[in-house]
């Protein structure tokens, strides 16, 4: 999943207080994505035993009502976090981007779940790797 450019640019503290709705919408993300890949690694053990048998039953397609319920979860979190104009970059790390504006250039704001706060920024070519701590007053 990649999400489009967001329109809105957020300064640090208003980054930190989307906080509050966008913390429980990363939660519930990664979880999602988690049960997702557990539910794929299943899939896979079924079409090897299936194939091995010789049956010829063709369950390589086959998802499950929980995969199917799963998946639109993981896009409405990922479509709530857009409309609130986070950037998803990782949906398994819940790694977030906000778009931001820093000497006139545009840069991002760069939070993790796990982290305390948006505590971090980068240019919008670097990424994570080019993570730097936000030093400057608003």
């Amino acid at each position: 999943m990649t999400s489009a450019v967001a329109a809105r640019t957020f300064t640090p503290a208003e980054a930190n207080s989307a906080l509050l709705k966008v913390r429980p919408l990363a939660e519930q993300m990664v979880a999602v994505r988690a049960r997702l890949r557990e539910l794929e690694d299943e899939q896979r053990e079924v079409v090897k035993i299936v194939a091995g048998n010789g049956s010829g039953y063709a369950v390589g397609e086959a998802r499950t009502p929980e995969f199917s319920r799963l998946s639109g979860e993981l896009e409405e979190c990922f479509n709530r976090l857009t409309e609130i104009g986070v950037e998803v970059k990782d949906v398994e790390t819940g790694l977030l981007d906000f778009p931001a504006e820093r000497e006139g250039e545009r840069i991002l704001l760069c939070w993790r779940l796990g982290e305390d706060a948006v505590e971090w920024w980068h240019g919008a070519e670097d990424g994570f790797a080019g993570r730097q701590r936000i030093d400057w007053d608003e």
